[in-house]
């Protein structure tokens, strides 16, 4: 490690709301150019294929690559907490074992995606109710997307290692342009060779495929504790036992996310290819909301992960009151800018008037409750940089999912509209937050302690 960083690390050092924001800003716009990577696939085919191209790329497929890769995010998370906390405690023979771990446990996990996605594939999205003019090139979309799961994976692992560092402009810069040469490729394969959606796949594929390479040149390169060498790279178990043990609550509790939206997925599948292509569309500018916020908890967790590793308990609580307030305030200003402009953004993706028309109905509706949510991902986010797990993934199990479920299977039968299904995103964000406010304040490691007069 060089002298520099032993004198001094910013994060655990500089001022608390800058320091997030410095850190926050390269999140958000790498996160922008992740979702783009979707998004560029279906305003392409949305508007040079059809409606039905439209919800295959970005319909039920969506929401399996978004759970099933999500799953890995969480349980890599766990890594990300390692290496926060050792890297802030500043012991580097830690940090060596848990990235190269880390490394290899993407590479497992994808081949294992892979091999078993490619085969189950028409099966998952037979079970989700995929209505049948979508589902043949749903099924084409998916398996080339599970055929490149191993550069998905090692790109977000390396991602992750260089944000719990607090590295987080590389991984900007990487996902820049990889995004640009994804967007080239659709317009090349898709447009001009009439590929249609299986040249959207490919195109996916091809550019993270790029990130993942440009990624570990970065790992390869670096000149500090967190340097990878692929000679070293192995499935450690001692350090393995301990990124499962504080990540699988992380991943388990983004499948029982994915799991809820695939079931209301379902529900919307029931009501036809119009409005299927609408959530479809609306999932891609809402996405703008939830990169946003989540943004701002990978931020808060390397925060309280270096600064809990590095025993400034009272840093802690400031970073998270400090991150509260800007999550806040930017939820509140997406709210009012999605609901009274989100109509030019929706005609990038489609010109059906119906489709237009029932996508303006839902964005409306949803774009007014943002502010309900902030609470659960700042919340969590801290509690996972202290390696504090397994409650707050009960606490969304059962407040966001179970809850949804449960709206779904009872109360979207007896009046089978588009409102009632999305009623049950405001109703679990609301008392969620209520249970993690509880858990935070007088349960959790980070509780707030009386101080004595």
């Amino acid at each position: 490690m060089s002298k520099k960083n032993e004198i001094q690390n910013p994060i655990t050092e500089g001022v608390i709301w800058q320091q997030l924001l410095l850190f926050f800003f390269p999140i958000l716009f790498g996160t922008f150019f992740q979702q783009l990577y979707n998004a560029a696939d279906a305003m392409i085919v949305g508007r040079f294929v059809g409606k039905e191209a439209l919800s295959a790329v970005g319909g039920s497929t969506g929401m399996l690559t978004q759970m099933i890769v999500g799953f890995f995010v969480g349980l890599s998370s766990g890594a990300s907490v390692i290496i926060s906390q050792y890297y802030g405690a500043k012991r580097p023979e830690m940090v060596g074992y848990a990235v190269h771990t880390a490394v290899a446990f993407s590479v497992v996990s994808g081949l294992v995606m892979t091999a078993v996605g490619i085969p189950l594939a028409p099966i998952m999205l037979t079970a989700m109710g995929t209505p049948e003019d979508v589902v043949g090139l749903s099924v084409e979309y998916l398996r080339i997307y599970f055929a490149g799961m191993v550069a998905n994976l090692i790109y977000n692992t390396g991602a992750a290692i260089l944000r719990a560092v607090g590295d987080s402009k590389r991984p900007l810069h990487i996902l820049m342009f990889s995004c640009l040469i994804n967007i080239a490729l659709d317009i090349l394969l898709v447009v001009m060779c009439g590929l249609g959606v299986k040249g959207a796949a490919i195109a996916t594929i091809l550019s993270q495929l790029l990130s993942a390479v440009l990624v570990c040149i970065c790992l390869m390169r670096a000149q500090d504790m967190y340097r990878l060498e692929w000679k070293q790279v192995r499935l450690d178990q001692r350090m393995l036992k301990r990124i499962v043990r504080i990540g699988f609550p992380a991943g388990l509790q983004s499948v029982m996310y994915g799991s809820s939206n695939v079931i209301i997925q379902a529900g919307i599948n029931s009501l036809g290819t119009n409005t299927v292509a609408a959530w479809a569309a609306y999932s891609k500018i809402d996405a703008v909301f939830w990169m946003m916020v989540n943004s701002f908890g990978i931020a808060i967790t390397t925060f309280v992960g270096q600064n809990y590793g590095a025993g400034k308990t009272d840093r802690v609580h400031k970073g998270v009151r400090s991150c509260m307030k800007m999550t806040v305030i930017s939820s509140a200003l997406m709210s009012v800018l999605i609901y009274n402009w989100g109509i030019y953004a929706y005609e990038l993706f489609t010109t059906d008037k119906e489709v237009v028309s029932i996508g303006i109905d839902m964005m409306r509706y949803l774009s007014r409750f943002y502010v309900t949510y902030v609470a659960i991902e700042i919340l969590s986010g801290a509690l996972r940089g202290v390696g504090d797990c397994w409650i707050p993934m009960m606490l969304c199990c059962v407040g966001v999912c179970a809850l949804r479920v449960g709206w779904i299977l009872i109360a979207v039968p007896l009046d089978r509209n588009i409102f009632t299904i999305m009623f049950s995103y405001p109703l679990t964000w609301v008392i969620t937050t209520i249970l993690f406010a509880v858990y935070y304040l007088k349960y959790s490691r980070l509780k707030v302690r009386k101080k004595n007069p």
